[in-house]
């Protein structure tokens, strides 16, 4: 049964992804021995065999082809198979780093996790240190992690980054980098299979690849579901605005979905001055295509830094008379004193709630009262699982057909849409 033991699948995660990798660790023990069962059930009944002697037939089935000698556990019960390797990550005094196996990895499918927007105290050199790691000491980590697998004779490798780092350096416009390219490359250099990310910046990236394959998951199934527990979809009066001409696409999709009418914010910005924080931008006037008066305002966006852009955003709808505002955010970093600014912003009166995903670790959010978490680490479960599987990923890359079945039984608090997520 190929959902018994996945002896080739494995998990290494880098320290800044290792909560991610917890957490889809845990959706991939359930899925895995539901699976299981279910065969198992089916199987039993197409050829009129007992349920248990059919599971110690799959146990006797894995330990002959296992590369072991035999696989640990009962042989007469379901043996839980385990996905995460052991692996050590020392950072040294002058900023290196080393990755090093504790376990033999050789011809497995390897999925290396890492979140490069940690930016939560980490521990490090095996409890030693606790360091807040930047950006690019989580991509070296990436790389180191990389190599190490590699050397170690993985068969292949796929990279799991809830965000792609650098993905907003995606063009030029004068004498600068394509920095989002640049590591696309490297990582094709290194032998990367595959990359398995959320809500990619800019479609451009895919084309750095030659031979990866970058598969781009989406949130909005996920952010719809939430989105029906705080309002009452059927009922309220709402409307789907685009914080800017480049998330416009991001919105006609939720406007389609929800099948609600589509505004749009125009902003005029002086781009001689660079962005600091979020109230110091470059957004010099702001404009509405649309109404939103008496309405219940959504704006839907891939990524959050400063948040400068979309606290004017908010108040500048909450004037136009929109009685509530909701914004979606798919990564949400919160960098610099993006929280205290939201906080402030909300005991103003000029939003209602904010969605974000868990693909950004973020402890001080969660404590947050106008801040809604939800949980995308089924997802990545699932389209793991069918990778490894040689499975179709259609249904999860285009969701919109669960987003319809949500939004027909779409009420607050409502436990039949919950039952989709393990779907999702």
């Amino acid at each position: 049964m190929p959902y018994s033991d996945p002896t080739d699948l494995a998990i290494v995660a880098c320290p800044g992804g290792e909560a991610f990798a917890n957490e889809v660790i845990t959706h991939l023990r359930h899925m895995y021995k539901h699976r299981y069962t279910l065969k198992n059930d089916v199987i039993s009944k197409r050829y009129d065999l007992d349920k248990a002697k059919l599971v110690e037939q799959s146990n006797l089935y894995n330990d002959l082809f296992t590369p072991d000698l035999c696989i640990r556990g009962n042989t007469d019960k379901y043996r839980a198979p385990s996905f995460k390797v052991n692996a050590s990550f020392t950072y040294f005094a002058n900023g290196e780093y080393k990755c090093e196996l504790q376990e033999c990895i050789r011809g497995k499918d390897v999925y290396i996790f890492q979140d490069v927007e940690n930016h939560e105290p980490i521990s490090m050199n095996n409890g030693k240190n606790v360091m807040r790691l930047s950006v690019n000491d989580h991509v070296m980590g990436l790389l180191v992690a990389i190599d190490a697998i590699r050397q170690a004779g993985a068969k292949s490798m796929t990279l799991v980054l809830p965000v792609y780092p650098y993905s907003r350096q995606h063009k030029k416009k004068g004498r600068e980098g394509l920095t989002a390219s640049l590591l696309g490359h490297i990582y094709e250099s290194m032998e990367v299979k595959r990359i398995i990310t959320l809500d990619l910046h800019s479609r451009e990236i895919v084309n750095a690849f030659s031979h990866t394959h970058c598969e781009n998951l989406h949130a909005s199934y996920q952010i719809i579901r939430e989105l029906a527990k705080v309002i009452d979809l059927s009922k309220e009066d709402l409307v789907v605005v685009s914080p800017d001409t480049g998330a416009i696409d991001r919105n006609k999709f939720y406007a389609t979905g929800l099948k609600k009418p589509l505004a749009m914010i125009y902003k005029e910005r002086d781009y001689s001055v660079v962005t600091q924080d979020a109230k110091n931008t470059n957004i010099k006037s702001v404009k509405l295509l649309g109404d939103v008066k008496g309405k219940v305002a959504f704006l839907a966006d891939d990524m959050l830094g400063t948040g400068g852009t979309l606290l004017k955003a908010m108040g500048f709808l909450h004037e136009q008379g929109a009685t509530k505002v909701i914004a979606a955010i798919s990564l949400p970093f919160f960098t610099g004193n993006a929280i205290e600014q939201f906080d402030e912003a909300y005991k103003q009166g000029l939003f209602y709630r904010i969605i974000g995903t868990n693909a950004v670790y973020h402890e001080e959010l969660l404590k947050r009262e106008w801040y809604i978490s939800t949980n995308v680490s089924g997802l990545f479960a699932n389209v793991i699982t069918r990778l490894h599987h040689n499975q179709s990923l259609g249904e999860l890359l285009d969701n919109r057909s669960i987003i319809d079945k949500l939004m027909k039984v779409s009420k607050p608090a409502d436990k039949d849409s919950e039952k989709e997520e393990a779907k999702a």
